[in-house]
């Protein structure tokens, strides 16, 4: 990693992590859209890799590999967010689902099954469940993805504090209302974000635990986001 003159070799360094940044985009992809170009993500995870490349200084005491994820991840991010990939349409239909779960909760006191969701939204089920397959990547915030070091996503992004995003995730009241909803969720989509969001799994490997095709996984975490969210909507 060193020179002969004893300096980083920063080329190097891109050389030996390019394939963290492949496998970082590819499992950013498999949360998103299929619109969404992989070469694009990955072609930001590599300008993300060049930037650490360049500012990482060992006396910090970090990995260097920890430091570059935190970047490659960063530079991913504000790629996907500036190029908006969500349809405006499909957002449209998102925030109906939202609004049915809110509707037919108040109306049942209890989380609607997708039968009553599709017929609350005129919809014949198979529509209905296509709709959330297309919602695959409209999910809620994962702290983690914002968190770096001193260029942060937040620091980058806050005109001022505010009303400082950072106070309100650490709001006792919303973790309670977050954990109140999580546990109001169906059994199957609780066991679902469990494993996604606590287990690390990916759709593939949870699809195997609960014995269902990949798709239907996607389905799920699409509605159950959609009951999160509608029952969250509040903060």
């Amino acid at each position: 990693m060193y020179t002969a003159a004893g300096t980083v070799d920063v080329e190097q360094r891109i050389n030996d992590y390019a394939p963290l940044v492949r496998r970082m985009a590819h499992h950013l992809a498999a949360k998103l859209p299929s619109s969404v170009q992989i070469d694009d993500i990955i072609q930001a995870g590599l300008i993300g890799l060049m930037d650490a490349a360049n500012r990482f200084e060992a006396a910090q005491g970090n990995q260097f590999e920890t430091y570059a994820v935190q970047r490659i991840r960063g530079a991913m991010l504000d790629e996907l967010r500036q190029n908006d990939w969500l349809p405006r349409s499909m957002r449209k239909s998102l925030r109906q689902i939202e609004n049915a779960v809110t509707r037919l909760e108040q109306r049942l006191g209890r989380a609607p099954s997708e039968s009553e969701l599709a017929q609350e939204m005129g919809l014949p089920l198979p529509e209905y469940q296509s709709m959330l397959q297309d919602a695959k990547g409209y999910q809620l915030i994962h702290f983690g993805d914002f968190a770096g070091d001193e260029d942060d996503y937040l620091e980058r992004h806050l005109p001022d504090d505010r009303a400082n995003p950072l106070e309100r995730l650490h709001d006792e009241k919303f973790r309670a209302a977050l954990v109140t909803a999580i546990e109001a969720l169906p059994e199957r989509e609780k066991v679902l974000m469990g494993l996604y969001y606590e287990q690390d799994m990916n759709f593939r490997e949870i699809a195997a635990v609960m014995d269902v095709s990949e798709s239907r996984i996607c389905q799920l975490h699409s509605q159950a986001v959609a009951r999160l969210r509608g029952r969250l909507k509040d903060w």
